[in-house]
């Protein structure tokens, strides 16, 4: 991954605010496994950054609390066999995080009231089919 890294429109987040840590992946291997670091630990400061907008930057932190250690943001990848499709996919997820994040919150749901004839068309059919239950009982034929 070269340049900055892209969060949403125009904002995006400077090479040098990341943090890169490399370290053997855990799981099956073959001769290739002791020799290289292929797992990357991506870190991002989230508390310090300059790069985010006040806004975007405080509800960033509200949303991602429980996932910050000291305002630091920590994204794994071990799943490809190389550390350049590790990087790769680091970035990746640590960009849909923040967009994630950082995105505005939903319009508020306006409460609707169910129309008239929908409700009444409900109970109509409710009322047919008790008719129809009840028209199965034995009683009434002696």
């Amino acid at each position: 991954m070269s340049g900055p890294l892209v969060i949403r429109g125009s904002v995006s987040v400077p090479e040098a605010e990341l943090m890169w840590r490399f370290s053997r992946s855990s799981g099956p291997g073959g001769q290739h496994v002791n020799t290289t670091d292929s797992q990357v630990e991506l870190r991002f400061d989230l508390a310090a950054s300059q790069s985010l907008p006040a806004v975007w930057k405080e509800r960033a932190l509200e949303r991602l609390a429980d996932r910050l250690v000291d305002g630091v943001l920590v994204v794994r990848a071990s799943e490809h066999r190389s550390q350049w499709r590790n990087r790769e996919t680091a970035a990746v997820r640590l960009a849909a995080l923040l967009a994630q994040a950082t995105a505005p919150p939903p319009k508020p749901r306006r409460p609707t009231k169910v129309p008239r004839g929908i409700n009444e068309r409900r109970l109509r059919v409710k009322r047919e089919r008790g008719d129809i239950k009840r028209g199965r009982s034995g009683r009434g034929w002696d």
